[in-house]
């Protein structure tokens, strides 16, 4: 059974720390317990108990074999999506989002399979009998799809599940999401709108140690498709 990190266990690291109060999204009032001079504080039992419900969903997803995508590609949150989607084998995007990604897949699934496909042939030596300059274009092309679909590189189909770090810098795939009836589960800061997610993870989401931790809690029981 998952842990949930406790009160103190969160406000070492800072997770309660919200943004300045003028940037607060009105529906976020419900999750803020106070104020430090011009920063919001977020009730941390607030936050463990929308975690905790998050990790609720998380396992009965699992259970149905659901697919989960993670998206984080702000500069604190890209390596920890890398790391959790290799150790769990969940697809993951850290670089930018591919626009059509979950409404029009089939294109993206295109990309993928050519993506595999230069990869294998590369690794198989059939390169070796083009010229030198024929291999250079090829290693660029190889290197620009995997910075677009190296981390849905197993993706074979729509996600059925969407993990968010921060709404406002993925705010193109939560509307694709949306479009796609796709639920959600999202960390939001004070400056987010809490209503646009089926499951919110009020916190410090511009906190490493706050995106590792809820991170982890939340994908330790999950098992992706292989």
């Amino acid at each position: 059974m998952t842990k949930i990190p406790s009160l103190t266990e969160f406000a070492k690291i800072g997770a309660h720390l919200g943004h300045k109060t003028y940037r607060r999204f009105p529906e976020m009032a419900k999750f803020i317990s106070g104020k430090k001079n011009t920063i919001h504080i977020i009730d941390l039992s607030k936050l463990r108990k929308c975690l905790k419900g998050s990790v609720d969903f998380m396992k009965k997803a699992s259970k149905q074999d659901k697919n989960i995508l993670l998206v984080g590609t702000k500069p604190g949150a890209k390596d920890i999506v890398q790391k959790y989607g290799e150790k769990y084998n969940i697809p993951y995007v850290k670089e930018r989002w591919l626009g059509g990604l979950m409404t029009n897949f089939g294109t993206v699934k295109k990309l993928i399979k050519k993506f595999n496909s230069m990869k294998s042939e590369k690794k198989q030596g059939k390169w070796d009998k083009y010229t030198k300059k024929e291999q250079v274009d090829f290693e660029k092309e190889l290197n620009k799809l995997e910075s677009l679909v190296g981390g849905i590189k197993n993706l074979k189909q729509v996600p059925d599940i969407l993990y968010i770090i921060d709404t406002v810098d993925e705010e193109i795939a939560l509307k694709e999401a949306k479009k796609e009836d796709i639920p959600v589960i999202a960390m939001i800061n004070t400056d987010e709108n809490p209503d646009l997610i089926d499951y919110p993870i009020p916190c410090n989401n511009d906190s490493i140690k706050t995106i590792d931790l809820v991170t982890q809690t939340l994908l330790k029981e999950f098992k992706s498709k292989k």
